[in-house]
């Protein structure tokens, strides 16, 4: 599962171009796409985000994927000015199976996944039983999230 958000420029039309662009990873398929979210930024300033989840189906190896949505990133010119800083383009490795990885890197499941109505509700729009390894079921944390502004747009 892959996190999507973009809060600078054309926010919407670059979240559904990624989303086709992760579609065409090599060795990839997309699975299923959650509707489009906007929310206020969390534990950040600027402009609102427009938020996604997507499922994919891979046979990269964590790290590979983690480099193409890195490469994608630099491709819709994300800078990494300073932590949580506006951006063109943020795609995050949410979960990989039920794999639990931690180097380095990159660390599976994310590991605030759990504090994020943007990440949650999408989430659980594309699979309302997802588990996440090592935490347990998806929505016995969206009550941690409840006080999150987040809006369905059409």
């Amino acid at each position: 599962m892959i996190g999507i958000g973009a809060n600078l420029g054309d926010a919407r039309l670059t979240v559904e171009q990624a989303i086709h662009r992760l579609a065409l990873l090599p060795q990839t398929r997309l699975s299923a796409q959650s509707s489009l979210f906007q929310t206020a930024p969390v534990d950040a300033a600027g402009d609102d985000y427009v938020n996604a989840v997507v499922a994919l189906s891979t046979e990269l190896a964590a790290s590979a994927l983690l480099l193409a949505l890195q490469e994608l990133e630099l491709a819709f010119g994300r800078e990494r000015a300073y932590r949580n800083a506006p951006r063109t383009l943020d795609l995050d490795l949410l979960l990989y199976g039920n794999a639990q990885i931690h180097n380095e890197t990159l660390t599976v499941p994310h590991p605030r996944m759990t504090e994020r109505a943007f990440v949650l509700l999408p989430l659980l729009q594309i699979d309302p039983f997802v588990v996440i390894p090592g935490k347990g079921a998806a929505h016995q944390f969206a009550p941690q999230v409840a006080a999150q502004v987040i809006r369905k747009l059409l």
